[in-house]
């Protein structure tokens, strides 16, 4: 059974639709992510679930119950925000009992939780300690703490590593993963960053303008993308989307697709196509190549010692069981 369940939600502010006829369920101990760029609605989402907005139209229901009118407090859901929310005045172990003690559970059964939930994040050290002296991983530990210590339905994650650095949002990520899989939680995850997006869902929600594009597992989404949006904003580098005649192809489609690990560089090879490098991007483990082919752009994965760079020739052959087709409206038509 679901546990949370959204159908047909609107939202709109002035003349702006943050919302569309968003309808979609979390499973039972299933960590969903909601991904796309700022203002396509993931965090309007969030707000409207744990009751911190309401709806135009649509209704939220909680373990088969429908909390569309129910107050915040009631709807058994906790929230992480981006910003932490501390109380600055208190000490982590004052923050992390504040909602149970609202409650009014005992002292013992707060202090039972609260040691419980310090050991499962690895803060026991910090209990004394005050917001203004922990630093930005150690705040947002506690903050997913004073969620967590609730034991709540569902948990809210609103875009909760964005303000780490790159090093540190990759450890508490890995964190996050160990936490779900501990707790068997139910989550529902915002983020902008694709990259966390694939490494963290069971399942991913690609958003646009208030509309879901694409929902399904991060291997889903990044090997059969629904649309041309979808294509090009899951995966780093992006998609490449050229017309057919660039890959001497004949198809009815507008668009072809391919991924950069999935173009072969040649040498010298009659079916190959010719371009001329204009950027080379190295990661390490790779390099990416982007080239000007008949006058349309395509990146390339290469190996990270290959001698190519800007301004040379590069030759490079489509893997032709890779290609993706597109419509004229940007809709998926199929593989090759």
């Amino acid at each position: 059974m679901p546990r949370l369940v959204l159908s047909e939600i609107s939202k709109r502010y002035d003349d702006v639709i943050a919302l569309d006829n968003v309808s979609f369920e979390v499973q039972d101990g299933e960590l969903l992510v909601l991904v796309g760029p700022s203002g396509c609605g993931k965090s309007t989402t969030l707000r409207l679930i744990a009751g911190l907005e309401s709806l135009q139209a649509g209704n939220i229901a909680l373990n088969g119950a429908d909390i569309t009118t129910t107050a915040p407090k009631d709807r058994d859901i906790a929230m992480v925000f981006q910003n932490y929310a501390l109380y600055p005045h208190m000490t982590v172990r004052q923050n992390l009992g504040f909602g149970l003690k609202m409650k009014k559970m005992s002292s013992s059964e707060i202090e039972s939780r609260v040691k419980e939930t310090a050991e499962a994040l690895d803060i026991e050290s910090l209990l004394d300690r005050k917001p203004g002296q922990l630093s930005g991983g150690q705040k947002q530990r506690v903050a997913v703490g004073r969620a967590m210590i609730r034991k709540p339905a569902v948990f809210l994650f609103d875009e909760p590593l964005s303000n780490l650095d790159a090093k540190l949002r990759v450890t508490l990520r890995n964190e996050l993963i160990r936490l779900h899989q501990r707790l068997a939680a139910t989550i529902l995850y915002v983020t902008h960053d694709q990259i966390e997006a694939l490494t963290l869902g069971d399942r991913i929600a690609v958003m646009k303008d208030g509309q879901i594009q694409q929902l399904g597992t991060p291997q889903q989404v990044y090997n059969e993308p629904a649309n041309t949006f979808v294509a090009s904003f899951i995966g780093h580098p992006a998609m490449n989307l050229v017309p057919p005649s660039v890959f001497r192809l004949e198809t009815d489609a507008t668009l072809v697709g391919i991924r950069p690990e999935h173009l072969i560089i040649s040498v010298n090879n009659p079916g190959s196509i010719p371009g001329t490098i204009s950027a080379r991007q190295n990661t390490g483990a790779d390099s990416f190549l982007t080239g000007n082919f008949k006058e349309w752009e395509i990146t390339v994965r290469a190996p990270a010692d290959t001698r190519l760079n800007v301004g040379d020739t590069i030759e490079i052959i489509p893997h032709v069981e890779n290609l993706h087709f597109f419509n004229q409206t940007g809709l998926r038509i199929s593989n090759g």
